[in-house]
């Protein structure tokens, strides 16, 4: 296959990860902004290189022009967790979305591979769209811990130095490796409603110390420099106080400081055009 045709069939598959990406991305944001917990820690996505790809066909023997019918992984998406029961979760969002068919699915969470690698795989059905048209395609979602992820992402690098034949020695310390991150996600699930606690609370802060910052922006395009230091300072000490609802109170009083200015400035007749 000339390169300029390799292009042209891998394009689709960039498109398709960067969309979905995108998508969940998106997802975690809008966790962020309201303030609630998000089963998705990272996403991360890429294409087969054309090497992986013929290295693939010629182990299992696929004639070229077959690839994108036999290969379901020629595109990828990995999406990291902080906890194992977070992945069910992230499971069943892929299951309920319009836009992703779930055409496969491996449970390697609660049947680990005799290497010790743990990770659910999704096989998808998904539809990017290109000058051409709708181009359906497969990708490969695969969902896992971040402690999950250390150990792939290893042994994967010890599986390319060695070509596969990694030494009894070091399989067998991959296997104590695998063994020691089964027991750091059950310890890390038995405090994980601490840790959700936690990280609610700094990111229900950080939303409304963003909307104080945003309002004391504003308003010093209208109010007086004075009042706008006196503001300053109480947020200093309201924030030093380290108390959500305090930080929630002064936030409200803000907006109606602001709301006042605004106010002001619409012009005589103007809610009646």
């Amino acid at each position: 296959m000339e390169i300029q045709l390799w292009r042209e069939m891998l394009n689709p598959y960039g498109l398709a990860v960067k969309e979905v990406t995108t998508k969940f991305e998106n997802l975690m944001k809008e966790h962020r902004d309201r303030g609630v917990y998000c089963p998705i820690e990272r996403v991360e996505g890429r294409v087969k290189t054309v090497s992986s790809i013929l290295n693939k066909c010629q182990k299992k023997k696929i004639p070229l022009q077959d690839m994108e019918k036999r290969i379901s992984d020629l595109a990828g998406v990995r999406i990291i967790c902080q906890f194992v029961e977070d992945i069910d979760k992230v499971v069943e969002i892929i299951k309920d979305r319009k836009d992703m068919e779930v055409r496969q699915e491996r449970d390697y969470i609660r049947n680990a591979k005799e290497s010790g690698y743990r990770s659910y795989h999704m096989i998808i059905n998904y539809t990017v769209y290109t000058l051409q048209g709708p181009k359906p395609l497969t990708m490969e979602v695969q969902i896992r811990t971040m402690a999950m992820n250390f150990w792939a992402t290893i042994e994967h690098s010890l599986q390319y130095k060695y070509r596969k034949n990694i030494p009894d020695d070091i399989r067998k310390r991959l296997l104590n490796a695998a063994d020691a991150v089964l027991m750091l996600d059950h310890e890390m699930s038995s405090v994980r409603s601490e840790i959700m606690d936690v990280q609610n609370s700094f990111q229900i802060q950080a939303n409304i110390v963003a909307d104080i910052l945003n309002n004391i922006q504003n308003l010093y395009k209208v109010a007086n420099k004075r009042e706008i230091a006196k503001i300053q300072d109480e947020f200093y000490r309201v924030y030093s106080t380290n108390n959500i609802d305090r930080l929630e109170r002064f936030n409200k009083q803000l907006d109606i400081i602001a709301e006042g200015y605004r106010a002001q400035s619409v012009p005589m007749g103007a809610d009646a055009m």
